[in-house]
């Protein structure tokens, strides 16, 4: 049995825990990699995020802030030839990747752990398949009539449910916003099941925007007008939405974007073309050991970055009228990619005992043994401002190992794996994700093919900015081949 707690080889001891030991080995990968990066000038960070989505029908309507734009994805199935065949995303977040397969015909596999992913891709794959006229009379009616505020035996023809809250979202809303939400869902329980669906789809676009909160980051930030404590300078995230106001905005941009396609004659035609899409509602390190050899074309992907980033915390408000309690929240954290400090170490060998060799190759990547010994000893001299930073990197990189295998294993000859990812850094120490992952790639049977750069790279974390300067974090698209 391997010992995870005891990973670092024996590398000579003046290059231990010190910057400048960690420095050659870096500059050793770089080498050995340098050919295969290219700057790409037409790819921005609006591409590589939300942001590029914000303008496109369809995929406008949740702001899934840890998306890559629709635009990407096209860009890199038609650059790579990617036009036929099946697909697997194995962090599906949003669902873009699928949606634009399967919008060229293609099948696509999606696994997402999260339910806030999980509703925005089952939510939208039953609106793809086209609304009737009544679907479309009673969305209208839903926006213009705003029924939820009438008043005259409300309560005795629909009993309120109480607002489902976390303890980290209690007070989340001003109190005529959860009287309003309260009532809103208390009122869909006549409509028809899809309508009910899209109705619970719609609260979920706009909860943030009515809501004291924004998302941040590592946690939700709070508006001082919610009356919690603060510790630093109190945050104003400008105009709050009221709820009346918001999802009748929200109702109607979802017709907008679905009228058209429902009043084209060649629908049907249109929909046969379409691709299907299949979502696993799990951990990917869970599903894919389960999945057939050698059945995708191509895989593309974008997972959690090593960043700290806790998407329970952020997404806690959709989760909790996702019906997650906090029991759920706390498992569900766990069972995430290692990315936030309160991750635990997973027992990968229990999850697949397949999965020793490939533990054993990230035990042996000398750059990432360097990194975490020397975030050891910054953390016994107290400087990590998280004692569990250490964990994390590790977990992160263990668990990718063993994902980047797995997808070998159900990927055709010579099929691409794409993946976005951002290098971080910690105490200092800048952690090249980008080199680590595709020497590990190597050794697990694939051939670097390129390393896409983008032109602007992405600045330090504001606790490092006056410590470490403005170095700039190379943000990548990697694309190996399996050999």
């Amino acid at each position: 049995m391997l010992n995870l707690a005891n990973n670092s080889p024996a590398l000579p001891a003046q290059q231990k825990f010190t910057l400048g030991g960690i420095e050659p080995l870096a500059i050793e990968l770089w080498h050995k990699f340098q050919n295969k990066y290219i700057i790409q000038e037409s790819l921005n960070r609006s591409l590589v995020s939300f942001q590029a989505n914000k303008i496109k029908s369809i995929y406008r309507w949740y702001k899934y802030k840890e998306a890559f734009s629709a635009s990407l994805v096209e860009y890199l199935f038609q650059y790579y030839k990617i036009t036929k065949g099946r697909i697997l995303d194995p962090f599906a977040g949003s669902g873009t990747s699928l949606f634009v397969a399967s919008g060229l015909g293609m099948e696509a596999d999606g696994i997402e752990l999260l339910p806030i992913g999980q509703n925005i891709i089952t939510t939208r794959n039953l609106l793809e398949s086209g609304l009737t006229e009544n679907d479309i009379s009673r969305l209208k009616y839903w926006s213009t009539a705003q029924p939820w505020q009438e008043v005259e035996n409300r309560e005795a023809r629909y009993p309120v449910s109480k607002l489902p809250e976390l303890r980290i979202t209690e007070g989340a809303y001003p109190e005529e916003t959860k009287a309003a939400i309260e009532q809103y869902i208390s009122r869909w329980r006549e409509e028809s099941h899809r309508i009910q669906t899209i109705l619970h789809f719609a609260l979920l676009c706009i909860v943030e925007s009515v809501s004291y909160t924004r998302k941040d980051g590592q946690y939700l930030r709070w508006d001082y007008r919610a009356n919690r404590s603060q510790t630093s300078k109190p945050f104003d995230k400008g105009e709050i939405l009221s709820f009346d106001r918001a999802i009748s905005a929200k109702l109607n941009e979802i017709i907008a974007d679905l009228q058209p396609q429902h009043e084209q004659l060649e629908l049907f035609a249109v929909e046969k073309m379409r691709g299907k899409i299949n979502l696993h509602p799990a951990s990917c390190l869970d599903i894919i050991p389960g999945l057939p050899d050698s059945c995708y074309d191509a895989v593309i992907t974008s997972p959690p970055y090593c960043n700290r980033y806790d998407y329970t915390r952020t997404y806690a408000l959709e989760l909790a009228l996702l019906g997650i309690d906090d029991q759920k929240l706390s498992k569900l954290r766990q069972e995430m990619l290692s990315c936030t400090v309160e991750n635990r170490p997973k027992d990968l060998l229990k999850i697949n005992p397949q999965w020793e060799t490939t533990i054993t190759i990230a035990q042996q990547q000398e750059l990432l043994q360097a990194i975490l010994q020397y975030l050891e000893e910054q953390n016994k001299q107290g400087i990590l401002n998280n004692k569990n930073i250490p964990r994390m990197v590790r977990g992160y990189f263990y668990e990718m190992a063993c994902v980047i295998a797995e997808c070998k294993r159900v990927m055709k000859a010579n099929a691409p794996l794409i993946i976005v990812n951002d290098n971080v850094r910690y105490a200092g120490v800048s952690i090249s994700v980008d080199l680590i992952l595709s020497d590990m790639a190597e050794k697990l049977g694939f051939c670097v093919e390129n390393i896409l750069v983008l032109p602007d790279g992405k600045g330090n974390s504001s606790q490092q900015m006056g410590e470490h300067g403005r170095e700039p974090l190379r943000k990548c698209i990697y694309v190996w081949r399996k050999i």
